[in-house]
């Protein structure tokens, strides 16, 4: 509606410009579309211009463009950004149906050929498809990683603006009192748009690399950052940003990039994927080469259009430059636009290195908002092939290290070593959120966005003490009722060794006060708060609370209000006493250990749950007191820290975890021995543009007999929502088992299919399986059929069988980007009473 609203008035403001003429000349109707020459995607807000006249006219979103004319004109103009001009002749009076094709403007065609809409394409006997196929067999020659060492500098500047920010904008309600903001309006150096920049990272390393044994490091002397995201934790921003907008390798099989795996034109499997075309040759930096350029088959995948350069006559077929970007119908989140380029350079030895990586990207979240803008400019210089003076460098864990004062570093520092300048309006970012935020509107505005993405309220500038999390402040459930909840943490602006965190919590129904405190002593000096990474640190927490058995609640809190509608009851549940004392250490390559002391007291809150032994006996309360070591393995992993949880970043790096429990009868008031073991493992599986596989695999034993609260009670999930490592239709206790092994697998197809489907493809939808189950045993030593000391199941419990538990769903993700429907069949134990066979849970997410 709106691309034919455009053209309506685009038709009503040249006719109202035209003069009326006394002979009515006959008009000249001109229609069609602009395109790219090679990848056939549609060119936006291309200029159309009448030339012998003063009139003229943009596409549409869709390169589309319709006028009627009486005006004397001599022939047609089309020109845009970033392609060469192009004049065509039109019949004057009649009707003119146009397909223009732009060429790329770095090269020229002798001749510019209009392609069928139904191309006939054929990888047999195709020169472009041989010249690739000899690019991939090369693609390792010239390799800096064939050296022994390789070393270099490298740079690496972020900007995130505001996109498309004209003088338009002035006259928005939205802006009427941020006029002065317009004196820092910018202009992008490579599609020449207006943009506003609110935020700006700059990043200095020393990178080294040693083939044997294979090492890399990087050792980082600078960081500067400005802008509007210091709300969030720079850290975990500054990981994410890394993240999100890795460095290009094209010579890999995949490109990792906005968390999706893109089919490099130089994959394996790129013939099959690509469609490639000798097109021309082309002065690159004053060396003449051969184009090549490629498109999807399928322009709705995870692949890119572009060009690669390669020299002319080169029989080791080094590429010069490439050139990236994504089909406009890709099925990608957010992104409008995207464009990557990359430069190298050959040394005397045949070296390939590369000088030179930018990647621009132009986000809309939602349409008809405001555009968003991000530039990440990398840089690199001063290569060598020798060892490094200190051969230590390969030493520190993990595999980056921030100087001590790489945050501290002189305005002098920067204008001595960063590669590329930084523009007079970029360095303006402190001055225009200092002005923003004289405005009340907008500093009370950015608190509120504050609170809604850290979930704290800060008490002051330098907050000392921060209320929260408030997504925990009323929930419900059934045995408390509603529950109200108030709590909240120091902060490293009172002491950046001692923290201290805790709440107050009351249930309207079992009138109850509930209570959590801890007391943190960090042997880091921390900058904002206990959880930065990494921990290294000693804690002792006491609590009171109910205890919901046989749900774990492993990626959220349990009083999250997001949980409290429920598809079943949720009474199975005991007062928990606690008081702990632990130690955890993390070290910077991944590995991490936790020692701890527990003390706990179960005390009965409903018949629900009663400790009654075989002899009829009622027991009121035992108390257990455990001790534990745990260990986990996560190499390279990378998340996003908050003041109280972590998020992944990704899910690439594999992640082991084993933990050990035991007691001692009679000793520290443990009514019972104890040895709990639990392993597990989980990883992400990439198949380049067929998605990707989610696999968690647990397993773990009890050794002693024990009551029931203690042995492994699987994780039921009793909201409508999808929660990992849970059980969507498993009731709460239905299992007990005191060995077990699990599984949670989930694939993520990416479209892999819809994308293929005329109508369907353009929902942008995506498939999701999973199916996820556990395989456990209860003996006889803690079964109360045959242990009149061991407390009675439950109502509603069982033992199971040689079956293992198993469900499977279907899923639709990406529904408005944000929404992921899946269907969950449970595949055993159907026949048991009160269990639900089938249903519909839900699960809110961003991705791209």
């Amino acid at each position: 509606m709106t691309k034919k609203i455009y053209v309506v008035l685009t038709l009503c403001l040249l006719f109202i410009g035209l003069p009326i003429s006394a002979t009515a000349q006959k008009a000249t109707v001109i229609k069609g579309i602009v395109r790219d020459s090679i990848t056939h995607e549609p060119i936006s807000y291309a200029s159309v211009f009448f030339v012998g006249s003063d009139k003229g006219l943009m596409t549409d979103d869709d390169g589309k463009f319709a006028v009627s004319v009486r005006d004397n004109f001599l022939n047609v103009r089309f020109s845009t950004l970033g392609y060469r001009e192009k004049t065509v002749f039109v019949k004057k009076g009649a009707e003119n149906d146009l397909v223009i094709d732009l060429v790329p403007s770095d090269y020229v065609l002798k001749e510019v050929v209009v392609k069928p809409k139904k191309e006939k394409y054929s990888k047999k006997n195709n020169p472009a498809v041989e010249f690739v196929k000899k690019l991939i067999e090369r693609r390792h020659v010239g390799d800096p990683k064939n050296h022994d060492f390789y070393n270099y500098e490298k740079y690496e500047k972020m900007t995130f603006a505001l996109n498309e920010f004209s003088e338009e904008q002035k006259k928005k309600w939205l802006f009427k009192k941020f006029q002065f903001i317009f004196d820092y309006v910018d202009t992008s150096e490579v599609s020449g748009k207006p943009i506003l920049t609110v935020s700006i990272k700059e990043k200095i390393a020393e990178n080294y690399y040693r083939r044997s044994p294979e090492t890399e490091k990087s050792v980082v002397t600078g960081i500067k950052r400005a802008g509007i995201d210091e709300i969030f934790s720079q850290e975990s921003v500054q990981m994410l940003c890394e993240d999100l907008f890795r460095e290009i390798d094209i010579f890999r099989n995949d490109i990792t990039l906005l968390n999706n795996r893109f089919v490099s034109p130089l994959s394996n499997i790129g013939t099959s994927f690509y469609k490639y075309y000798l097109l021309d040759t082309i002065l690159v930096d004053g060396v003449k080469c051969v184009d090549l350029g490629f498109v999807p088959f399928n322009s709705e995948s995870f692949g890119f259009t572009g060009h690669i350069y390669v020299p002319e006559g080169d029989s080791t077929y080094f590429i010069k430059k490439v050139k990236l970007n994504v089909p406009r119908d890709i099925n990608l989140n957010y992104v409008e636009n995207m464009y990557l380029e990359q430069d190298y350079e050959r040394l005397e030895d045949g070296t390939r290195i590369k000088t030179k990586d930018d990647a621009i990207i132009e986000f809309r979240i939602m349409p008809a908002t405001q555009g968003l803008y991000a530039r990440r400019m990398t840089t690199y210089d001063k290569f060598t092939f020798t060892p490094p003076d200190d051969l230590s460098v390969y030493d520190f864990e993990g595999r980056e290290k921030v100087e001590v004062d790489a945050q501290a570093k002189p305005e002098e520092f920067w204008v001595d070593n960063r590669h590329v300048p930084v523009k007079k309006k970029e360095n303006a970012v402190d001055k225009l959120l200092a002005r923003l935020r004289e405005v009340p509107v907008f500093y009370y505005t950015e608190k509120v966005l504050g609170i809604l993405i850290s979930g704290y309220i800060e008490t002051g500038k330098d907050s000392k003490f921060d209320f929260g999390p408030m997504n925990t402040t009323i929930s419900a459930n059934e045995i408390e009722g509603a529950r109200f909840r108030i709590g909240g943490l120091t902060t490293a602006q009172l002491n950046p060794h001692w923290f201290a965190r805790g709440y107050v919590a009351y249930g309207t129904k079992d009138e109850k006060v509930k209570y959590s405190g801890e007391v943190e002593y960090s042997f880091n000096k921390k900058k904002f708060h206990s959880r930065e990474f990494p921990i290294n640190s000693i804690k002792l927490s006491h609590s009171y609370d109910i205890d919901q058995l046989g749900q774990h609640y492993l990626y959220t809190n349990k009083d999250n209000v997001f949980l409290s509608l429920k598809r079943k009851g949720d009474n199975k549940a005991t007062y928990l006493r606690k008081t702990e004392l632990s130690y955890l250490q993390e070290r910077k390559g991944g590995f991490s250990f936790g020692l701890g002391i527990r003390n706990e007291i179960q005390q009965m809150a409903t018949d629900r749950i009663a400790f009654i032994d075989g002899y009829g006996k009622k027991i009121k309360d035992y108390m257990q007191t455990n001790f534990e070591v745990k260990l986990r393995f996560a190499p390279n992993e990378k998340f996003y820290q908050t003041k109280s949880q972590r998020f992944p970043i990704n899910l690439d790096a594999p992640v082991l975890t084993l933990s050990h429990n035991f007691a001692f009868k009679n000793f520290l008031g443990s009514k019972y021995s104890y040895n709990h073991t639990e392993f597990g493992i989980q990883k992400r599986f990439w198949f380049s543009a067929f998605g990707y596989f989610d696999a968690i695999v647990k397993a773990g034993k009890v050794w002693d007999k024990v009551p029931f609260p203690m042995l492994i009670l699987p994780n039921a999930n009793l909201s409508y929502t999808i929660q990992p490592e849970s059980y969507a239709l498993m009731n709460a206790l239905e299992f007990i088992n005191d060995q077990y092994v699990s599984w949670d697998f989930t694939y993520y197809a990416n479209g892999a299919l819809f994308n293929r489907i005329p109508l369907l493809k353009y929902m942008k939808l995506r498939e999701v399986f999973a199916f996820r189950g556990l395989y456990g045993s209860l003996s006889k030593k803690n079964n109360p059929l045959y242990n009149k000391d061991l407390f009675v199941f439950p109502k509603g419990s069982t033992e199971m069988d040689k079956m293992p538990y198993m469900e499977c769903s279907v899923g639709l993700d990406n529904i408005f980007t944000i929404l992921r429907v899946d269907y969950v069949w449970r595949l055993t134990y159907r026949e048991s009473p009160n269990v639900s066979k089938g249903g519909v849970r839900i699960a809110l997410h961003f991705s791209f």
